[in-house]
């Protein structure tokens, strides 16, 4: 049975599902299997990127479920060398041609890149893109507050996403503070850390799995759901993902989420958008 996964109303009147799968990192030749075993599993909200150069097999995936395409969400992104107004048309083409769709319900800037400052002229793009229906909302990634500022005030759209890095030791709040101010939703990714610190093994996440009965990654989740964060785990296990959107049958109480916003300590373990270049 597929689960029943809560929405999040964006500014622009669409609804995003609140729980999604991520394909960051996966093998290209694995990527069809891997998404299939996704689907199977409940997951309808798929995020893939250019640059992870995985649209293909997501395609073939999706073409292999028979999965109404209405009943699913697909976001994709503009990588950082596509950034422009002619190149942002031409990389929206490609993407869909790839992953073979007509448009996708989420498009991306994928990194600000500062040092180009060609986020503005390529925010004006995604605005055409969407109007000529090939993206039915449009947002931004890596975005901090003063790239934002520049596309609001440049532009007739605030953006409907903006994806970063946030996990419990670095919860971007001033960020999501930001984003709740003009209505733009916020997504994690690398949402467990990435497994680059020993996150599941800190007294508040493994205390309260171990009361709860689940694992510290469904914590870990869960706390993400209730912050509102949109969070999309990537997993190539079957039983994992399974376990990952087994997150609706229980809650955090106040006390266990208060134990794991202390956990907040400014960690970031991906990439800086001011200095990031690749």
């Amino acid at each position: 049975m597929t689960p029943s996964i809560p929405t999040v109303k964006l500014n622009d009147g669409h609804d995003i599902p609140q729980l999604g799968f991520g394909v960051f990192k996966v093998d290209p030749d694995e990527t069809e299997r891997i998404v299939s075993d996704a689907l199977e599993a409940g997951y309808r909200h798929l995020d893939t990127a250019a640059i992870y150069g995985n649209e293909e097999g997501v395609g073939r995936a999706i073409a292999k479920s028979g999965i109404p395409r209405d009943e699913l969400f697909i976001t994709t992104k503009l990588w950082n060398s596509d950034q422009g107004t002619q190149s942002a048309f031409d990389a929206i083409d490609l993407s869909l041609e790839k992953l073979g769709l007509d448009s996708v319900n989420l498009y991306l800037i994928h990194w600000p890149r500062p040092d180009l400052d060609r986020y503005l002229e390529t925010w004006l793009a995604m605005e055409q893109i969407r109007d000529a229906g090939k993206a039915t909302s449009i947002g931004v990634s890596n975005f901090h507050r003063s790239h934002l500022e520049k596309i609001i005030a440049g532009s007739s759209t605030v953006p409907a996403i903006d994806q970063l890095e946030l996990h419990p030791t670095f919860q971007q709040r001033e960020l999501r503070a930001f984003g709740a101010e003009h209505g733009i939703a916020i997504e994690a990714w690398g949402p467990l850390g990435q497994g680059k610190y020993d996150l599941f093994g800190m007294p508040a996440i493994a205390e309260t799995a171990a009361a709860i009965g689940v694992t510290p990654a469904q914590v870990v989740i869960r706390w993400h759901l209730q912050s509102g964060i949109i969070v999309f785990p990537k997993s190539n296990s079957s039983d994992r993902m399974r376990a990952n959107i087994d997150v609706f049958g229980f809650e955090l109480s106040p006390e266990q989420m208060a134990a794991i916003d202390a956990l907040d300590a400014g960690n970031r373990v991906g990439s800086d958008p001011e200095t990031a270049t690749f």
